[in-house]
């Protein structure tokens, strides 16, 4: 199946490497402007060799997402250039440490949840006006498992996800009459320097390479993509529905 995103326009966060990188060259490939966030120069100027000699074209914005005062400052750039947005991938995140619960150090629970947590709260906060001026607006924020299956040491980064695809959720309900679709995606474990980071033992080369993950990501941001409020398992390439039978 052929996606066109020509004349759309998605921002991409976490985009130097990984899943990030991938999603951003996927969907320039298929006619997107890309904004590219990440805090790694190098990463984003290889992505946008890469974007330019697929024919595509991205604008780069280095910086942190955890300086909020940029995360705002970023809705309104857009706003002054293009006046909407039509895609979002919030991708990026850190793992912080593999820790029982009570032996993680308070200064890196913090930074876990104002990166993972507070920091895609301030994008959604800086984005949802943009986006729902698009004529399809489509966000996708990348959670994990262990969001709901609980793994022993995987506390800090858990926590962080699970509160990421309950803001997921409620935006997806808050915005359910409007023409912005929001939806939480499980990618999987994947070839990724933050899953070497965890699982340092484990052979790379039987996981899954990023641009897999983001050949599934790909119609997840078009207009025909009409699932909000619900999570998308990348490896069972299904939607999950939250809601309990009755």
């Amino acid at each position: 199946m052929s996606i066109d995103l020509k004349g759309k326009l998605a921002l991409v966060t976490g985009a130097s490497r990984g899943i990030g990188y991938f999603t951003a060259l996927a969907l320039a490939k298929a006619g997107a402007h890309v904004i590219a966030c990440a805090r790694t120069v190098g990463g984003l100027e290889e992505l946008d060799d890469q974007i330019q000699a697929a024919g595509g074209t991205a604008t780069l914005v280095p910086f942190d997402l955890t300086d909020m005062a940029a995360i705002d400052r970023l809705g309104g750039s857009i706003y002054e250039r293009w006046g909407k947005l039509d895609i979002l991938v919030a991708n990026a995140g850190i793992l912080g440490v593999i820790s029982p619960v009570g032996h993680i150090e308070a200064k890196v629970f913090d930074k876990v949840m104002l990166t993972n947590v507070t920091a895609t709260w301030r994008l959604i906060r800086s984005v949802e006006p943009l986006l729902l001026k698009s004529e399809a607006g489509r966000a996708l924020l990348l959670s994990s498992s262990v969001a709901t299956d609980a793994r022993p040491f995987w506390g800090a980064y858990a926590a962080s996800k699970a509160a990421v695809e309950m803001l997921g959720r409620t935006w997806a309900e808050e915005t359910r009459k409007t023409k912005l679709r929001v939806i939480n995606v499980n990618p999987g474990a994947t070839r990724t320097a933050m899953r070497a980071q965890a699982m340092p033992g484990e052979d790379p080369d039987t996981l899954p390479h990023p641009s897999d993950v983001a050949g599934k990501l790909l119609p997840l941001c078009a207009p025909e993509m009409t699932e909000t409020g619900r999570l998308f398992i990348v490896r069972q390439n299904k939607f999950v529905d939250y809601r309990l039978p009755e």
